[in-house]
């Protein structure tokens, strides 16, 4: 009953298309934000919105019980230590990955894209995943340590693959550790800035094997912005 009435409160395109559809379900400002802030694990409310930043309370509230009723978002009880109520994504929900990837790609082209604002942890390990170049990480191989705003991730590049994810308690061990924030990541990744430099700028520490940092942050590349005028 409460999930009938929270959709048909909803605004529809009433459209036919199974797209229009989609949009139905996560095109309300900020739905799609939510969805990437669950993208890489479950999240307390608190969290989701601090992570939003600009989000009120109310908002966040009728966008997750939407989201909710539209099987994209479901509540479920973390584990110990932690504990409590928690949001995650459903399996279906989690099929948003390839999309949410795919306009990261597509938004980076546009010539009005502020390239290296500040981004959050979450929206720069996406960001990597969306970027990472398959050609460019060809030949290369390094197992590394994020440590970004105080929080591990775990990332992996093997033939011609990433996988970056929460550290978990029984990882391989790393070849170096970068502990930073995300947008000095987003600047060493993406080339525009040369980690020395952040080091020394206090804006960066590194520890390990400097060559497999290098091999990683070779494999990034941010495609050129598009031409609008044709």
């Amino acid at each position: 009953m409460i999930q009938s009435r929270i959709m048909s409160t909803k605004r529809s395109y009433a459209d036919g298309c199974a797209a229009a559809h989609a949009l139905d379900l996560i095109g309300e400002r900020w739905a799609l934000l939510i969805v990437r802030e669950l993208m890489l694990g479950p999240k307390r409310f608190t969290d989701l919105r601090a992570g939003l930043g600009r989000i009120s309370a109310n908002v966040l509230t009728q966008r997750l019980a939407e989201l909710e009723a539209a099987g994209i978002v479901v509540r479920r009880r973390l584990p110990p230590p932690g504990g409590g109520m928690a949001y995650d994504l459903s399996p279906w929900g989690r099929e948003l990955e390839p999309i949410l990837l795919q306009l990261v790609r597509w938004g980076v082209r546009s010539p009005g894209f502020a390239r290296g604002a500040p981004l959050n942890v979450d929206a720069m390990v996406l960001s990597m995943r969306a970027l990472f170049s398959p050609d460019a990480a060809s030949g290369r191989d390094a197992r590394i340590l994020l440590v970004l705003d105080g929080q591990p991730f775990s990332a992996r590049v093997a033939s011609g693959r990433l996988d970056v994810h929460r550290q978990g308690p029984a990882e391989p061990a790393a070849e170096a550790t970068l502990e930073t924030s995300p947008t000095t990541l987003l600047h060493l990744a993406y080339g525009a800035a040369d980690p020395d430099d952040a080091v020394e700028a206090g804006l960066a520490r590194i520890s390990g094997r400097r060559a497999a940092l290098d091999r990683f942050l070779g494999c990034f590349r941010v495609p050129e912005p598009a031409d609008t005028d044709r």
